[in-house]
């Protein structure tokens, strides 16, 4: 387990990747690429081609990050069979950006470097704000134990229109979140759960997984993005099938948020076609316990459209750059 005075691991990961731009500037490539190594192993990336990465039935389907993944094959590719030495230099600067971009958090409490003494009064003024587009977004602000409470007795008095909650980016560990699991579990019209750039682990997954074998919590659920954490680097197939199971109860698993042109700031979710899992029989006849909280869960259909309105990180990566 993380200890609270080390870093969250996307500080260690985006340091790699500086230290790359530098030692490309400095036409050190091989240096950079053993640096370009490290990275990939701490994300779990090893031992996977680009033509892996290419057919996303194959490669997306259990990923946590497969961004990350393609924008690490792209480098290596360039570091290694550069075409001309000032279009590698150029393109993997681009790349290094756009990486950087995506293993940080992007919330204005970030940008304005707010202190984590301050972080509490960030949180207060978070809470006490109308809702955009029914979202709870706390990303970039460290919560501590009390702040914990505060945003669980939040969730439970004001979470009946609540569509995403981003705590991405705020030393989440996995005590953190199984605190919050019960409360996040009875949100109705809950679709989308950014926990990634946390210091969440693979053993919180066991915990995930047990919630969502009962239907009637996290109802609505369509994603969990777990990317960026200590050492989550695939979704298990158990999970895969409890999200499928309640996104439209189509014979097609979740992989992957990506940006549609022509949908404005609405991300289709992409899918491939799988047969029926021998978990998702199992998983019919389990009916556990009546849920402990007292928010009444709304009814919900699934929309012809399937989009879900989130994720802006992934629409500003492909357009800023």
């Amino acid at each position: 387990m993380l200890r609270k005075s080390s870093p969250s691991p996307y500080v260690r990961r985006v340091a790699w990747v500086r230290e790359i731009q530098t030692l490309l500037k400095e036409q050190k490539v091989e240096q950079a690429v053993d640096v370009l190594k490290l990275l990939r192993k701490d994300l779990g990336l090893e031992g996977t081609s680009l033509n892996d990465i290419l057919y996303k039935n194959a490669a997306f389907l259990n990923l946590v990050d497969p961004i990350s993944h393609e924008l690490l094959l792209n480098l290596a590719r360039d570091m290694q069979c550069p075409k001309r030495e000032t279009d590698a230099l150029k393109s993997s600067e681009k790349i290094c950006r756009q990486l950087i971009y995506h293993l940080t958090p992007h919330s204005k409490w970030s940008r304005q470097n707010v202190p984590r003494r301050k972080s509490q009064a960030c949180l207060k003024t978070t809470l006490k704000k109308k809702l955009t587009n029914d979202t709870v977004d706390l990303s970039g602000i460290p919560l501590s134990g009390r702040d914990l409470h505060r945003v669980a007795y939040y969730l439970q008095n004001n979470g009946s229109s609540v569509t995403a909650v981003d705590i991405s980016f705020t030393e989440l560990q996995d005590d953190s979140l199984r605190l919050l699991l019960p409360f996040l579990g009875v949100l109705p019209k809950l679709t989308t759960l950014a926990i990634n750039g946390n210091r969440l682990t693979v053993a919180i997954l066991k915990d995930l997984i047990e919630v969502v074998k009962d239907p009637k919590k996290f109802p609505s659920l369509a994603w969990v993005d777990l990317g960026n954490n200590v050492d989550i680097f695939t979704v298990p197939q158990p999970l895969l099938v409890a999200l499928r199971k309640r996104f439209g109860m189509r014979s097609s698993l979740p992989t992957i948020y990506e940006y549609s042109e022509g949908q404005g700031s609405s991300y289709c979710l992409e899918t491939s076609t799988e047969e029926i899992s021998v978990f998702e029989e199992e998983d019919e006849d389990d009916e556990e316990d009546e849920l402990e909280d007292h928010l009444a869960l709304e009814p919900w259909s699934v929309e012809e459209k399937n989009t879900l309105h989130y994720c802006e990180r992934f629409k500003n990566m492909a357009t800023v750059f």
